[in-house]
């Protein structure tokens, strides 16, 4: 792309010109146009005139005389042979001149027959071929006179009334050149004025760059740029939100593979010294079980990132989601001997990829498994917008005091039994990274509810 096409004030002048230009051209031809319409009737003033003074002048010895002009116009180009200003007198009836001014020599005008009268113009060739510009004035005589009807007719050439609009062409550019400028320097400046909020957004993002800022804010910015400063500010919000969760999920996998590490170290020391068999399983079993607590951490932040990787286009059927989680974890010592009952009529759909969902449904029900007595109720519930998935097992359940504990990364109710604490936090994560959430309760003694909040798809 050439450089003034990357330059958003060099497009906006140049169209500016471009438009200056072509509205300078428009009133350039408006006003010539009316200029001449104007000059039109000021000579079919003129030439009306002098039609009429010729009529008045009109005189004759006798009825039935030859017709004379007892004063001719007082301007001598209708003497001078071929000089553009004419007038002749004829029947109107018809038949050759009865008289004519001495500038058409031996020349006559033939207007057409369907030639407007009175105070109309219309083009009539002259003598030498030159566009004449006339008009006819209809007369009736006196009944002294002989009550005869004329015809007279005035004419001009056309080239003086060109070369006046010509010269008030001429005339007007000067003019239209100042106004240009005017208006080029006025267009400058509103493109200046147009432009300064995107120099002042530009300014605060070099701030937000350096650490001297941390958003753009709203003040300054006009309604047309405030919501791309909002947009910004957002995207800064959720750059930083995502800056705190690759910290907190640092955070977790270093935790998680600190002891795993610990436990390596430890057991590569004793591997230095000489062993029993039963020492020699303790090792292995030690090794394994450190790795795969590793395994597991690194899984789960794979899983992560996979998730930020989804597109918003995702769908997923959460009763199939939970119909195939059921027959894994019926397979299961804790599963199989669970009675596992499904509410709800199956289709809807919800805004989550289907992987996302069985492990966030997943921990869930793991954890819905591990703690009830018979049975384990899964419900899907639909709302406007919105699908409520909620998982109910009849176990000890948890005090509303100790909801936000259960729900918090290693939040541990039960010390004494197996797992790392991260289930519900890791579900409650990936719900709230589409728009969902988790809630526990309302529970009873011998109930527990977990709900998941999904947005439809």
């Amino acid at each position: 792309m050439s450089g003034w096409a990357r330059s958003l004030r060099l497009r906006l002048l140049l169209a500016g010109l471009v438009a200056a230009g072509l509205a300078l051209a428009a009133a350039t031809a408006g006003l010539s146009l009316l200029f001449e319409r104007h000059a039109e009737r000021q000579l079919a003033r003129e030439l009306s005139a002098l039609a009429e003074g010729i009529a008045a002048q009109l005189d004759r010895a006798m009825p039935g005389g030859d017709w004379t002009l007892s004063a001719p116009p007082g301007d001598p180009r209708y003497d001078r042979p071929l000089s553009g200003f004419y007038w002749q007198v004829s029947r109107a009836a018809g038949g050759a001149p009865l008289l004519q001014s001495r500038s058409l020599w031996d020349a006559t005008l033939a207007p057409p027959a369907d030639a407007p009268m009175n105070e109309t113009l219309f083009p009539l060739p002259g003598p030498g071929g030159e566009a004449l510009l006339a008009l006819r004035l209809p007369v009736t005589m006196p009944a002294r006179l002989g009550g005869e009807r004329l015809v007279v007719l005035a004419a001009r050439d056309a080239a003086e009334l060109r070369a006046a609009a010509a010269d008030f062409r001429r005339d007007l550019l000067p003019f239209l050149g100042v106004i240009a400028f005017a208006l080029l320097a006025a267009f400058g400046a509103q493109v200046a004025v147009g432009l300064a909020p995107l120099r002042r957004m530009r300014a605060r993002l070099a701030a937000i760059g350096s650490g001297q800022a941390a958003r753009l804010g709203e003040e300054g910015f006009p309604s047309e740029i405030l919501p791309l400063a909002r947009e910004l500010d957002g995207l800064l919000a959720q750059r930083e939100r995502d800056v705190a969760a690759a910290r907190a999920r640092a955070g977790d996998l270093a935790h998680g593979l600190k002891t795993p590490i610990q436990v390596l170290l430890a057991e590569a020391e004793r591997l230095e010294w000489p062993m029993e068999a039963a020492e020699q399983r303790e090792t292995a079993a030690a090794v394994g079980e450190a790795a795969e607590a590793m395994r597991r951490h690194v899984e789960r932040e794979l899983s992560r990132a996979r998730r930020a990787l989804r597109g918003r286009g995702d769908r997923a059927e959460p009763l199939r989601v939970a119909r195939r989680l059921i027959a894994v974890l019926a397979r299961t010592a804790e599963g199989a001997r669970l009675d596992w009952v499904m509410e709800g009529e199956p289709g809807p759909l919800a805004a989550i990829h289907e992987d996302d969902l069985a492990e966030a449904l997943g921990a869930v029900m793991e954890n819905a498994a591990r703690f009830a007595s018979a049975r384990v109720r899964i419900a899907l519930r639909q709302a406007p917008g919105r699908l409520a998935l909620s998982v109910t097992d009849d176990g000890p359940g948890i005090p509303p005091e100790r909801h936000a504990e259960a729900l918090r990364r290693g939040g541990r109710l039960d010390e004494a039994g197996p797992g790392t604490g991260l289930g519900l936090a890791i579900a409650r994560e990936i719900l709230e990274e589409v728009g969902g959430a988790l809630e526990l309760g309302p529970t009873a003694p011998g109930a527990m509810t977990v709900t998941l909040r999904l947005p439809a798809g």
